[in-house]
């Protein structure tokens, strides 16, 4: 479908632009993508200066940056493990972050409000691929529940703030992402990073097998970071409506393909080990991603296996400095 999109450099031009979570992995590319595009005035508030999880610290935040758009990706996030011994904290910190600002963003005369939320929300089993009109039907996978419904309760005031104020907000749901700059720490990273320095850590010692959790079935669909990244910017350049949107890349692969994959670029040479008493999560994980190629013009760009490089050699590169923060 053509459609004449507005100019982009028109669209950022004088705009006052708050990331938060913008010194993060995701946030990171974000940032970078809108100082491409030509935003001048782009605030970026850090969580020892703003604790985004106190009101007082948001009015604070939106008085200093004055923002003509908020695109909110702060939140607390982890793997399967993280959330299963943390629950209670990705539900809270994710929620009471994501409901005071956007409503202290109304008060504050934003603009647009760019609410990321997560695939964790969908239910445990959606018919795949997932469509957003599936979203509701059902409850999420249990192990990260929390922080889906936390996440999801954007969507709810969204649509809510829009009907009642005419806020001008939007809900996006990315798929699980990975690139250069992902969080390895074992205890919260997710499954791609954490493979990725099992590996080059077996490798490095020797070692002549790698213990993975679950029995490999499940599949997931994975989105290179900075395709997100300009997915978010694209939506917040054209896209003015509070119906939820998937961002994803169409890509579904197994996690025993993945694992074998990971095993083959990183050039480990040992076994896999399924430690099947460990959780497998949901079943299954791929978007319908029909509606952002139709609503703002995305389509993510980059070939798994070829993202998959890029990310072992940061990691390789980066390795010392990555291990000691997170050790």
């Amino acid at each position: 479908m053509n459609r004449a999109w507005p100019d982009s450099a028109k669209f950022w031009r004088d705009k006052r632009v708050a990331v938060t979570g913008g010194g993060g992995f995701l946030g990171s590319f974000v940032v970078k993508r809108l100082r491409e595009r030509g935003v001048a005035d782009l605030f970026v508030p850090r969580s020892k200066e703003y604790d985004l999880r106190d009101l007082g610290a948001i009015r604070r935040m939106l008085a200093d940056s004055r923002p003509d758009v908020v695109i909110h990706l702060a939140a607390r996030v982890g793997g399967i493990g993280a959330n299963m011994a943390r629950p209670a904290e990705f539900f809270y910190d994710n929620l009471i972050m994501g409901v005071h600002l956007m409503h202290e963003s109304l008060k504050a005369g934003v603009g647009k409000f760019v609410a990321v939320g997560t695939v964790c929300a969908y239910p445990k089993f959606t018919p795949v691929p997932f469509r957003e009109e599936d979203l509701w039907n059902g409850y999420p996978e249990e192990t990260n529940a929390p922080y889906g419904l936390a996440k999801k309760m954007l969507l709810v005031q969204s649509q809510a703030y829009r009907q009642q104020y005419g806020f001008n907000s939007i809900f996006l749901l990315p798929v699980n992402l990975y690139g250069p700059g992902d969080n390895a720490d074992p205890e919260s990273s997710h499954v791609i990073p954490a493979l990725i320095k099992k590996c080059l850590d077996a490798k490095a010692r020797g070692d002549k097998e790698i213990v993975v959790w679950g029995d490999g079935s499940p599949t997931r669909e994975f989105l290179y970071v900075e395709d997100a990244a300009e997915g978010i910017v694209l939506a917040t350049e054209r896209y003015d409506r509070s119906d939820p949107v998937n961002l994803g890349s169409a890509f579904e692969i197994s996690i025993r393909d993945l694992a074998e994959t990971i095993v083959r670029v990183t050039g480990f040479g040992g076994e896999i080990v399924w430690d099947t008493s460990k959780p497998n999560g949901q079943p299954r994980r791929k978007l319908d991603t029909s509606r952002a190629e139709r609503e703002f013009g995305f389509r993510s760009a980059t070939a798994f296996e070829e993202g998959l490089r890029r990310t072992v050699e940061w990691y390789r590169l980066n390795r010392a400095d990555t291990d000691s923060a997170s050790g």
